[in-house]
C-alpha cells in the first residue's frame, strides 16, 4: 500500500520533484530513503483522502537526485497547502518523539502506547505532544497599526505585539498583557481572528484585532527593538505569507 513519507534531515524536510517540475511528499509503498534499524517510523493521522501517513528521521542528506532538502518554512511556497500542514505536524511529532524518550517521574524508557501518546514502562506515566499556546495582535489606532521589530528576528522586518499564554489567563487578557508589557499601552476591543499551527518548533498561534485607548509607546527593550504606528502608505517591510502575523496585517489592508 502506498503511503505519504514526511522525511526529515535535521530541519529540512525532504520533497520529491515531479517530471513538470512542481514538488510533492513522496507516495509510494516504502520508505524513499534507507531506514536504519532503530529508526523509529511513526504513523501520523491520515490525509483527508484516506491516505496513511508516516514521517521519521535521518541523519544525512538522502543520496536521491529526485529528493531535495528544503526548510520546513520553505516547502510552504513548494508544497500544497495540505501538504505543508501535515509536514508540519510530522515536525512536532518528531520533536516530541525526540524529547520524551524517558520518563520525566522515574526516568525509565517511554513507549509508545497510541498514535499521539507514550507510557512509561516502569510507572505507566502517560504523556501527549504539548503545545506551547501563544498569541498576536495587530493594534489599530484611526487608519495606523502597531508594528513593531522583534530582537529575535533574522531579518530586519516589522511584525506583530505577539507572546505565550501564562498559566491562569484567558487568551484575551494575555493580549492585553503582552501588549501593555512590551509597549506601554492599553488597548480594548479585542476581538478574535484566527488561529495557525506553528510548528517552530511546537506552537499554535492565535490571531487578533485590538483598538488603541490611551498611552505612549514605551519599548519593552529586552525583546522589541523597534516599532511604531504606520499607515497603509507607509508599511515597513512585513512578515512573509505563511505567517498569521501577515495574514492579519492583509485583512486590514483588504477592509478598508
Amino acid at each position: 500500500m502506498k503511503r505519504y513519507y514526511f522525511v526529515f534531515c535535521k530541519e529540512d524536510l525532504l520533497l520529491q520533484q515531479e517530471e513538470n517540475g512542481n514538488f510533492t511528499i513522496p507516495f509510494q509503498e516504502n520508505p524513499p530513503t534507507e531506514v536504519k534499524p532503530w529508526t523509529h517510523l511513526m504513523e501520523v493521522s491520515a490525509m483527508d483522502d484516506g491516505s496513511e501517513v508516516v514521517t521519521y528521521c535521518i541523519d544525512l542528506p538522502a543520496d536521491n537526485r529526485r529528493l531535495q532538502a528544503v526548510p520546513l518554512r520553505q516547502s510552504y511556497y513548494k508544497l500544497p497547502r495540505k501538504l505543508y500542514l501535515k509536514a508540519g505536524k510530522c515536525q512536532e511529532l518528531l520533536y516530541w518523539d525526540h524529547n520524551t524518550k524517558y520518563c520525566g517521574v522515574c526516568g525509565a524508557p517511554m513507549r509508545m502506547d497510541t498514535a499521539i501518546s507514550k507510557k512509561c514502562t516502569e510507572c505507566g506515566k502517560e504523556v501527549w505532544p504539548q503545545l506551547a499556546t501563544a498569541v498576536i495582535v495587530l493594534i489599530h489606532r484611526d487608519d495606523e497599526v502597531l508594528l513593531v521589530r522583534a530582537r529575535n528576528f533574522r531579518t530586519d522586518f516589522y511584525g506583530l505585539v505577539a507572546g505565550f499564554v501564562e498559566t491562569g489567563e484567558t487568551l484575551e487578557e494575555a493580549v492585553a498583557r503582552e501588549t501593555l508589557e512590551e509597549t506601554g499601552i492599553s488597548i480594548k476591543n479585542i476581538r478574535y481572528f484566527g488561529s495557525q499551527p506553528w510548528p517552530y518548533p511546537c506552537g499554535l498561534m492565535v490571531g487578533f484585532h485590538a483598538d488603541y485607548v490611551s498611552g505612549e509607546i514605551h519599548l519593552q527593550r529586552s525583546e522589541i527593538a523597534k516599532g511604531g504606528w504606520f499607515g497603509r502608505d507607509t508599511l515597513p517591510t512585513i512578515p512573509e505569507k505563511l505567517s498569521i502575523a501577515r495574514m492579519l496585517i492583509d485583512d486590514w489592508l483588504e477592509n478598508r
